[in-house]
């Protein structure tokens, strides 16, 4: 990371601090901390088929930017393909989920206001520890203002 003076972050590609998914990690671009909590900016690189289940953020809109493969958005009850160079901005409490396609894919997260990397954090806390069920995903989503409303329909797997 090269600190670019009077609070301006500047990180080169692969750079910034991972968070260990187990099969995956994800790259924090920018921190509630270091944005005054405007946003958060998270990097994925994720394998086929991952997708969490569907959820709503009742404290943060979330932005996509697809930068390699494609994903399957589930926008309520709406299923979209989004190929790279695809944008997709979801607003705070509306139920949606996504899908990897057949290819592992990259893209950004965008939360605004900041939210979710302390989420992905604690999540991935859970993995390592093999402490994951049902039960500890719907506590930790609950603590970063995420409500998980189940998993994404066999149908649009």
């Amino acid at each position: 990371m090269t600190d670019a003076s009077g609070g301006a972050i500047v990180l080169r590609p692969g750079e910034g601090r991972s968070i260990d998914l187990g099969n995956f990690a994800m790259l924090v671009k920018a921190s509630g901390d270091q944005t005054g909590g405007a946003f958060s900016l998270i990097e994925a690189a994720e394998p086929p088929g991952f997708g969490p289940p569907l959820h709503i953020h009742h404290d943060a809109a979330e932005t996509f930017y697809v930068l390699e493969g494609e994903y399957l958005i589930f926008l309520e009850d709406r299923e979209l393909v989004c190929p790279a160079g695809s944008f997709a901005f979801i607003p705070a409490g509306m139920t949606h989920g996504y899908r990897v396609g057949q290819k592992a894919s990259r893209r950004l997260h965008l939360y605004t206001p900041a939210a979710m990397v302390g989420y992905f954090e604690d999540l991935g806390d859970a993995l390592l520890a093999d402490k994951l069920d049902g039960n500890a995903l719907a506590a930790i989503a609950t603590r970063y203002s995420m409500e998980v409303i189940g998993p994404v329909p066999e149908i649009y797997a």
